[in-house]
């Protein structure tokens, strides 16, 4: 046992960090080479900057050395998967470092004057666990990009949209968005985290390996009664990937395996067996939609992810168990329920045509 002598002199040779922005690298040489040069410039003391290295083997570490020397390190044996290597990393990371806040950044994110401080001030200032800037798009700079947007949200089938995206429909900002405001889930691209968050909820879930990962982190913040914002403080332009289950199966199966992992965890509320049948019979007609569009591959992927649903649904549901035993107690207040949407997005829009988040009915969203 540490004594608490030992623990405050541990404390004081801690490297003191208020944000530490933690970007994940894997092989990402190119994105480091593009996308670094205005982090750094961008964020200032008492904030720093972190690159969680995933086992790379292209040159990104001697780009390090040689460019950034101010950048710390902190180096894996191998590709750990998004989870896996922030958990890891931000472990190692804690060991040294005493920062209030992480702020997890994609390696494709370029950032901008006051972004730190904007964000940080936003969730402060709300009592937010975790927060998200405006996300615009690289390529195209006035669109928001399609992950994260102007903040997360979800319908009652568990479908993910955001404001400012629904589906492969990314608006223009013309600032409708501008302000902040409580959200289902900020965007892994740029989420600022609290510290003693992160290490309550034990970090990322390892079994989502990639994608929705950051989502499910902020459905346990929320179901303890934290909160989740965004705010157009802070403004930043991703690359990404546009419609991730578009352009590589792989990606299609991820997402719609884990959108069954989240459900299964994370909803807590009597009946859960419908509503997983529901959401898979949904998942159905997207599967025969890539069949008849002659995609193949991704009608192959959404069968592999149910099937791998159901190979892990004990586990899942022994997780589900943990979640509902480490929040019961909790009261969850109005700001840490928002972000639902009681009506299907999915109905909305390729039935009613609401290409637009405004288009949706405010009385809809808790």
């Amino acid at each position: 046992m540490i004594s608490p002598e030992s623990e405050e002199s541990t404390l004081q040779k801690k490297v003191k960090c208020r944000v530490a922005v933690a970007i994940l690298n894997w092989n990402g040489v190119d994105h480091l080479t593009r996308f670094l040069p205005s982090v750094v410039e961008h964020t200032e003391a008492p904030d720093r900057v972190v690159v969680i290295d995933n086992g790379s083997t292209d040159g990104s570490m001697a780009l390090l050395e040689a460019q950034y020397p101010e950048v710390h390190v902190v180096r894996l044996s191998e590709n750990q998967g998004f989870a896996g290597g922030y958990n890891e990393g931000l472990s190692q990371l804690d060991s040294t470092w005493q920062a209030d806040w992480f702020l997890l950044l994609n390696s494709d994110v370029g950032v901008t004057t006051g972004w730190v401080d904007g964000l940080r001030l936003a969730a402060e200032e709300n009592g937010w666990s975790a927060a998200q800037p405006k996300i615009r798009s690289v390529e195209r700079r006035a669109e928001f990009e399609y992950a994260g947007a102007a903040g997360g949200f979800m319908d009652r089938h568990g479908f993910m949209f955001c404001a400012g995206r629904l589906f492969d429909c990314n608006e223009l900002d013309a600032g409708q968005y501008d302000k902040d405001h409580p959200v289902f889930w900020a965007s892994g691209a740029s989420m600022l985290v609290k510290r003693t968050a992160w290490f309550e909820v034990n970090g990322l879930d390892e079994d989502f390996f990639a994608h929705m990962e950051e989502i499910d982190l902020c459905w346990r913040m929320k179901n303890r009664g934290m909160s989740v914002g965004a705010t157009s403080r802070s403004l930043v332009f991703h690359l990404g990937g546009g419609t991730l289950q578009h352009e590589n199966p792989q990606k299609a199966y991820l997402n719609f395996r884990n959108n069954l992992y989240l459900l299964l965890k994370n909803d807590h509320r009597s009946g859960i067996t419908s509503r997983i049948f529901m959401r898979q019979c949904l998942d159905g007609l997207a599967a025969l939609r890539f069949l008849m569009e002659g995609k193949g591959p991704f009608f192959k992927a959404v069968w592999r992810a149910h099937m791998d649903f159901y190979a892990n649904r004990r586990a899942m549901v022994s997780k589900r168990r943990s979640e509902i035993e480490a929040c019961q107690g909790v009261t969850r207040s109005e700001a840490s329920l928002a972000g639902q949407y009681r009506g299907s997005v999915v109905w909305d829009f390729f039935v009613r045509k609401r290409k637009t988040f405004s288009s949706l009915p405010l009385n809809r969203f808790r």
